[in-house]
């Protein structure tokens, strides 16, 4: 299935180009009350809801995909979880690039085996997510502003010291992920988790549709003109693993986002672009870059 949220926070499957309303599915979800557990409650209950979503594609509202607001497919991650550094080639043009790494964030490995071993991953603020129709806004006019196209894993359930060969079976979807940074000298989780510098989209595609997502075409145009363009075959620190690195520090949750990284050809936007990332079996989405 390939789910999406649209509009006023209503719930589709994306057909070819167009969205089918299945929000009625959303009367199913359980009433909770004060605490509420952390996590997605849809992305929890996404395992009993599939049959449910099937059946209410009969029938349901159709609309051109083009006439709807696409907004992040994921409504309430605990968290957004982010590797740096982690394609060779990104590496190497992160340590020719003064502007990147600043003097401060230098590529290398120093004697460890990738750079997530040396850096680990790092967290950006769920207030930073958006979703396609929503666009980016600058947050640091006058400084270097970069687009970062890269796959996102979306968790499927509570877990904790994943063993990397059982990471499949957390793991609810993936979609697309543009990790938004301004380059400067502060940390990476600030310089990246301004308000809508987290994209995700176009939709949440479920691990069923996918059989490899370490075989994975990707590409990211601004204004029509190739920038990024890569396999997720090259990442450094794979999928699986990058599950269980961070399921050691952190208990994931439904709904936690783990961006992969981004391939090399990162560059500059400034407000009125138009960037289109595209990952195979997952989509295109069209994210306008705002003042």
């Amino acid at each position: 299935m390939k789910l999406c949220r649209f509009d006023e926070g209503r719930l589709g499957l994306i057909e070819g180009d167009r969205v089918r309303d299945i929000s009625v599915v959303l009367d199913q979800l359980p009433t909770l009350r004060w605490p509420i557990p952390a996590g997605d409650m849809l992305i929890r209950e996404l395992p009993n809801l599939q049959d449910e979503m099937a059946r209410a594609r009969d029938g349901a509202p159709s609309y051109p995909l083009d006439d709807v607001q696409l907004l992040s497919p994921i409504a309430n991650p605990s968290k957004i979880i982010a590797a740096p550094l982690n394609y060779h080639a990104h590496v190497s043009e992160s340590a020719a690039d003064a502007a990147i790494h600043n003097g401060v964030h230098l590529p290398g490995y120093d004697g460890f085996s990738s750079p997530v071993d040396k850096f680990g991953v790092f967290l950006k603020s769920t207030t930073s997510v958006v979703g396609a129709g929503e666009g980016v806004r600058i947050a640091f006019p006058g400084r270097r502003n970069d687009h970062e196209v890269e796959l996102a894993v979306v968790i499927g359930k509570q877990c904790k010291n994943v063993v990397a060969n059982d990471a499949a079976h957390v793991i609810a979807g993936y979609c697309i992920g543009l990790d938004m940074t301004v380059r400067g000298t502060e940390d990476r989780s600030y310089r990246k988790s301004a308000d809508t510098y987290t994209v995700l989209g176009p939709c949440l595609v479920t691990r069923d549709e996918i059989h490899d997502p370490n075989a994975l075409d990707m590409s990211l145009l601004v204004n029509g003109a190739p920038r990024q363009q890569a396999n997720t075959r090259d990442l450094i620190t794979g999928i699986d693993e990058l599950v269980a690195i961070a399921s050691r520090l952190y208990t994931l949750y439904p709904g936690d986002v783990i961006l992969t990284g981004t391939p090399e050809g990162v560059a500059s936007i400034e407000p009125g672009d138009l960037m289109t990332a595209t990952i195979e079996q997952i989509g295109s989405m069209h994210v306008r870059i705002l003042g």
